[in-house]
């Protein structure tokens, strides 16, 4: 072989080795970016479901505190009648 055509397989060597890199960064960044969007759209996901989560939770708790004033106003209408009853009980045995 002649020089020249040395030069050239050398020359066409590092082209080619230069282009495999290049195809490798792309395909990997390509890769990186497919990575990402399956993560983010794994983050809406959870996303959606945490705020149906919290509606859900937030909704049990209005209801818990509607329940709990109701019992409130319930035992406070019974410690009023066992107050009344006792009250009258007292006058009774005190006559």
């Amino acid at each position: 072989m002649t020089a020249a055509v040395e030069e050239a397989l050398r020359r066409l060597e590092a082209s080619v080795s230069l282009l495999e890199s290049a195809v490798t960064r792309r395909l990997d960044a390509e890769r990186s970016h497919s990575d990402l969007e399956t993560e983010l759209e794994i983050m809406r996901d959870d996303r959606a479901r945490l705020a149906a989560e919290l509606d859900g939770a937030t909704a049990r708790l209005a209801e818990m505190q509607s329940v709990t004033e109701e019992v409130d106003h319930r035992l406070g209408r019974a410690i009023g009648t066992v107050e009344g009853v006792l009250g009258r009980t007292g006058e009774r045995g005190e006559g």
